[in-house]
């Protein structure tokens, strides 16, 4: 598949090759030849993503109820 190259050097990854390496936005990639003499792109190795329950990871501690942790899971104040 081929892509345009901008003035700045740039190019836009085709949106099947980001879904197959997991790449998305604030994500790194690494460019690196092969034996062969072509280059290869991969996700880079690093800090991954948090999920978006990582922050909450650890805040229900024990004897927390239901209502609690619920609560908390929906930012209620407390």
């Amino acid at each position: 598949m081929a892509t345009t190259v901008t003035r700045k050097g740039q190019v836009t990854i085709p949106k099947s090759v980001r879904d197959h390496l997991g790449i998305g936005p604030g994500s790194k990639v690494d460019f690196r030849r092969s034996a062969d003499g072509g280059i290869l792109i991969e996700k880079a190795d690093g800090p991954q993503q948090p999920s978006r329950f990582a922050r909450l990871r650890g805040s229900a501690g024990p004897g927390m109820t239901t209502d609690e942790i619920m609560a908390l899971l929906r930012g209620d104040p407390e």
